[in-house]
């Protein structure tokens, strides 16, 4: 075996235009492939953190009725649906592939009502009260005063923390923090500002978007879930906020967590409510399938060149098994058998291609990051697609080069020494 691999690239080095010029078809199909795999990886990977957000792997379980999110702000607390117990939230968090879990109540208010307000200055956004695992599951980041500690849970301290949009509605550029703000009638003492520790781009394109998304855009004021009821007066169904180990595990924890919620905490079937996931890998994988669709057109066209480069690996091999006859005929006196000849011009085929797909690979690579800089186009070299494109390259050779091989292993070892 190394002995024929030793003879291949001989043969390839002796003719060194002759051999470039044969794997400059692998060259280019393997550059084409690497190039649209690359592109392919990138913009999916691209999809996933524009709708799934860089990092945070949340999915939010929320109370919904006969397929609708069900909105307490203007319908109010459901009968027949009982709020989410300590003990349940740690049967989320303990579900496989769960990092964490966290509770939270949401209300849309308006400038319009004064739910939410400082002085004259009137909030619109939403207002959260949220548990002491929140935070951390969503991704954000404390950059002003603190956060919620656990005696503000368990005094009930009317405190309350902004993001960065919230803070800049109400207070412009002064500091919020020590302010004193009026929810509900209540007043609540700003004692931090937060920001996500990532940030994707939402475009919001109809109201499904909106529904996904304006929870991502728009102001928040967030207070303590002990004190949801000191702003409305009565306890009501939370919904729940999980962080997945990978955004590959997330469909199906989400789906846990619904099947988990609704069997726990809707006590009337007839009702019409369940918990329902925001099911972003789902939709991710749905515009995925619409990139792809353009881009397996554009594989197809890249793997004619493929075809056309093994024809040529073949046309070149004959010229190759004619050129060698008087030696194939030298070996066959000599007694070298078929199997030996076979497998010495397969072998030089499989080492002409398998070249050409590495120098096919490099190229490609390159070619990735070029268009990734000049073009913007989001790019991810995959390995996956490098290896099996090496591997085919090698079949390519083993396939194409079989009817050279065959040809040279049957020569009359007579005719063949006879030929000039």
């Amino acid at each position: 075996m190394f002995e024929n691999i030793s003879l291949a690239f001989q043969g390839i080095w002796g003719h060194k235009m002759r051999s470039f010029l044969t794997m400059l078809g692998i060259i280019i199909g393997i550059a084409s492939i690497i190039t649209i795999v690359s592109t392919i990886k990138g913009t999916n990977d691209q999809i996933k953190e524009s709708l799934i957000g860089a990092g945070t792997n949340a999915v939010t379980v929320q109370l919904s009725q006969d397929g609708s999110v069900y909105d307490m702000s203007w319908r109010g607390a459901p009968a027949g649906v009982t709020p989410i117990t300590e003990e349940t939230r740690e049967a989320l968090a303990e579900l496989d592939n769960v990092v964490a879990a966290s509770l939270f109540c949401r209300r849309q208010v308006d400038s319009y009502d004064s739910s939410v307000c400082y002085k004259n200055t009137a909030f619109s956004g939403e207002l959260y009260g949220v548990d002491q695992y929140f935070f951390a599951v969503n991704g954000y980041r404390l950059t002003k005063g603190r956060g919620f500690g656990a005696t503000d849970f368990s005094r009930f301290r009317k405190v309350a923390v902004l993001d960065a949009t919230a803070s800049a509605s109400l207070f412009g550029n002064a500091d919020p923090v020590g302010q004193i703000l009026e929810i509900k009638t209540e007043p609540f003492t700003v004692i931090g500002v937060i920001d996500r520790s990532s940030s994707s781009d939402f475009v919001i394109e109809s109201y499904r978007d909106y529904e996904m998304y304006a929870d991502k855009s728009s102001g928040k004021v967030f207070i303590p879930l002990a004190d949801w009821p000191i702003a409305y007066s009565f306890d009501e169904p939370q919904g729940a906020v999980l962080k997945a180990a990978s955004t590959d595990d997330m469909t199906r924890i989400g789906q846990q967590a619904e099947d988990l919620l609704t069997a726990s905490q809707i006590t009337d079937a007839s009702s019409g409510f369940s918990y329902q996931s925001d099911d972003l890998m789902s939709q991710a994988a749905d515009i995925q399938k619409l990139s792809n669709a353009t881009n397996n057109q554009l594989l197809w066209i890249a793997g004619i060149s493929l075809l056309v480069g093994g024809i040529g690996v073949m046309n070149i091999m004959l010229v190759t098994v004619t050129e060698r006859t008087r030696e194939i005929g030298l070996k066959k006196a000599i007694g070298a058998r078929k199997r030996r000849i076979l497998w010495q011009f397969l072998t030089e085929a499989a080492a002409l291609t398998s070249l050409g797909g590495i120098l096919g690979v490099a190229a490609g690579v390159g070619l990735s990051r070029f268009i990734a800089s000049a073009m913007g186009t989001p790019t991810a070299v995959s390995y996956p697609a490098i290896a099996v494109a090496v591997l085919f390259s090698m079949l390519i050779g083993v396939v194409f080069g079989m009817l050279p091989a065959v040809k040279a292993a049957n020569l009359n070892p007579i005719d063949a020494l006879r030929r000039e």
